[in-house]
């Protein structure tokens, strides 16, 4: 009983708990430098859409015609392929397209519907498994696109400075390429700050970035998922890391899924995106 009493205590480390740093210190405009190998932003400009109205101007370029339709559902309409389609309103039999990279099958009609509904940029999207057929254009509303290299680091990159892309957009009324045209649409939290490293990824991730911007593919229209609120500009599943010195709201740093295992590029690619552009 002595001997437990006369033990060494055991010595007792107080930690802090991590602080949130959303942003970086204060810096000068004398500070911020252009990012190597880039050109400098664009002034600010309305990014217009390709238009392209009808639907079978861009289908003769992506699909074949299918003789014998397979007796399965087509996947938009649910409808049996040789069958009419859903967007028919004749109960003829529909024609049957396949797209020709992936060789999914749909009623004609059905992918016309499909393309009439987005933006009708002149490309196409499989809705089966994504696959894009020519450039895909979003319906990010006006805006303008800012990047510099700033003197700090960002955690896990303390070999080089960090680059600062800043978004803004402001508040405006739906054309018709979103869900309300018409309507006004709410802007919130923006001007909105981004941060990548300096280094090789990070320099390729802004030039991909840059391009899908230019496509108008970052920023959408529709609900939030944070706040629910309808018509406002979201982000449009393109991840972004919006936090500087921490990682605690999972939009910082140190975080290697981000650039080491090409999570972003991921994403871009998804959209159309991808490293032939560069």
């Amino acid at each position: 009983m002595t001997s437990m009493l006369m033990s060494p205590a055991v010595p007792i480390v107080l930690s802090h708990p991590p602080v949130l740093r959303m942003t970086p210190p204060p810096t000068s405009k004398s500070d911020c430098k252009p990012v190597p190998g880039i050109k400098p932003p664009k002034k600010r400009r309305r990014l217009s859409l390709i238009k392209v109205a009808d639907p079978d101007d861009v289908l003769k370029h992506y699909v074949s015609k299918v003789k014998k339709p397979p007796t399965e559902d087509c996947p938009i309409c649910f409808e049996e392929l040789c069958c009419s389609s859903g967007y028919e309103e004749s109960k003829a039999i529909s024609i049957v397209f396949k797209l020709e990279k992936c060789k999914h099958i749909f009623h004609k009609s059905c992918l016309a519907a499909m393309y009439s509904s987005g933006p009708k940029d002149g490309s196409l999207q499989c809705p089966t498994c994504k696959a894009i057929y020519g450039v895909k254009h979003g319906n990010q509303p006006p805006g303008s696109m800012d990047y510099h290299v700033i003197p700090f680091s960002l955690p896990g990159y303390r070999e080089c400075d960090a680059i600062r892309i800043i978004y803004n957009i402001p508040p405006g009324t739906q054309g018709p390429e979103h869900p309300h045209p018409g309507k006004r649409y709410s802007a919130r939290g923006f001007p909105r700050h981004c941060y990548i490293p300096n280094n090789d990824k990070g320099r390729k991730v802004l030039r991909l970035l840059i391009t899908a911007w230019e496509r108008r593919l970052l920023f959408t229209v529709g609900v939030s998922a944070t706040t629910g609120e309808s018509n406002t500009v979201t982000w449009n599943e393109i991840h972004h890391k919006t936090e500087f010195g921490s990682n605690l709201t999972g939009h910082g740093y140190p975080d290697p899924q981000y650039l080491d295992n090409v999570l972003v590029l991921m994403e871009l690619a998804s959209q159309g995106v991808k490293d032939e552009v560069l």
